[in-house]
């Protein structure tokens, strides 16, 4: 399997802490970008969404940084889109594929990216969302089509399948990448490179388990087994044994 080092896919953090974002712009070059959204951002305890989205564009000023309208008619998103996008130049404007009534948000998009808006649509689950989507933005401006593999997986479908499918859904589109969103633990990142996904996002509790990429697994047998025994006995556990399960 193939170093960190090697992969062709961009890894962009996903989170809505403001001083991590500023820890991995600083100490992990392998961060390319980054994203969040508002159920994030209000787990975080973010109460002004303005200044936290200014504030994480000007703390890595020459990466993308993903922010989302959460307006629910169309011009408004607009609207909002257009706002966003004049916070900072690297910022990226997150569209949803639909409203909250179903409604496809197609013309919201193709407004934005007519307009010169770096767009990342997202909630994206299938390759007909993405062949829908291919077709509203400007071939001449950079996108981002963000695809939740991880809550496909969830669903107990094939995730590769689909990001495959939805790979060739944006044939013609050199400008667009495809993202990998929602991942679930690390070999999605390396999935996410064999299918041609141009980015994944990646939360903190994976980036944490990172260091373990190309870990020899004899070790880690070992590892994990000292742990169990640790933590048995820190915990003073005692199995009193019976006579007779000793007894030949």
């Amino acid at each position: 399997m193939a170093g960190l080092d090697e992969l062709k896919v961009k890894i962009f953090a996903d989170g809505a802490d403001l001083e991590e974002i500023r820890r991995l712009y600083s100490t992990n070059p392998l961060i390319k970008g980054y994203t969040t959204n508002p159920t994030l951002m209000r787990k975080a305890g973010i109460d002004d969404y303005e200044r936290f989205g200014r504030a994480a564009l000007a703390a890595v000023p020459d990466r993308p940084v993903s922010l989302e309208v959460f307006a629910d008619e169309l011009d408004e998103m607009v609207a909002q889109g257009l706002t966003i996008a004049s916070w900072g130049k690297n910022a990226n404007v997150k569209v949803p594929v639909m409203n909250t009534k179903g409604t496809y948000c197609g013309p919201a998009i193709a407004r934005l990216a007519q307009g010169g808006v770096l767009v990342n649509v997202t909630a994206i689950m299938t390759a007909a969302q993405v062949k829908a989507v291919a077709r509203d933005l400007n071939p001449e401006v950079p996108a981002i089509v963000s695809v939740f593999a991880g809550r496909i997986a969830d669903a107990g479908i094939d995730p590769e399948t689909v990001m495959r499918d939805c790979k060739n859904a944006l044939e013609g589109h050199p400008q667009a990448e495809l993202l990998w969103a929602s991942p679930r633990e690390v070999f999605n990142i390396f999935q996410a490179d064999k299918v041609g996904c141009g980015i994944i996002t990646v939360s903190n509790d994976i980036l944490a388990k990172l260091g373990t990429v190309g870990k020899d697994l004899d070790e880690y047998s070992l590892e994990t087994v000292k742990m169990f025994h640790r933590d048995a006995t820190a915990a003073g556990y005692d199995i009193r044994v019976a006579e007779s399960a000793t007894a030949e």
